[in-house]
C-alpha cells in the first residue's frame, strides 16, 4: 500500500528549525538533516535571526526522495530540546 502525499518526489523541498541565537543552531540543525540527506551543503542553508536576534531561524533546502525521509528529518528535529520549532 502506496501513501499518498502532494509531493513528487524527488522534489527541492525546505525545512525549516527554529531555536535560541546563543548557541550554534545552525550547525545542530545542519548536522540532523545531514543524518537523512547526506548531500546538503552551505549552499544550500539560509539562517535568518528574530527582530529582537534572541532567536534564530535555519532553511534547508534538500533534495527530498519519500515522504519517510521528510518525516525522519522532522522527528530528529522536533525530537531535540534545543530546537523550539520545524516547519
Amino acid at each position: 500500500m502506496t501513501e499518498e502525499t502532494l509531493f513528487e518526489f524527488p522534489c527541492q523541498f525546505p525545512i525549516k528549525a527554529m531555536g535560541k541565537n546563543d548557541i550554534e543552531i545552525d550547525v545542530l540543525v545542519i548536522e540532523i538533516i545531514r543524518r537523512h540527506a547526506p548531500e546538503i551543503n552551505e549552499t544550500h542553508i539560509k539562517t535568518r535571526p528574530s527582530k529582537d536576534g534572541r532567536f534564530l531561524a535555519v532553511t534547508a533546502t534538500i533534495t527530498a526522495n519519500s515522504k519517510q525521509q521528510l518525516d525522519a528529518i522532522y522527528q530528529d528535529l522536533t525530537d531535540h530540546p534545543l530546537i523550539l520549532f520545524a516547519l
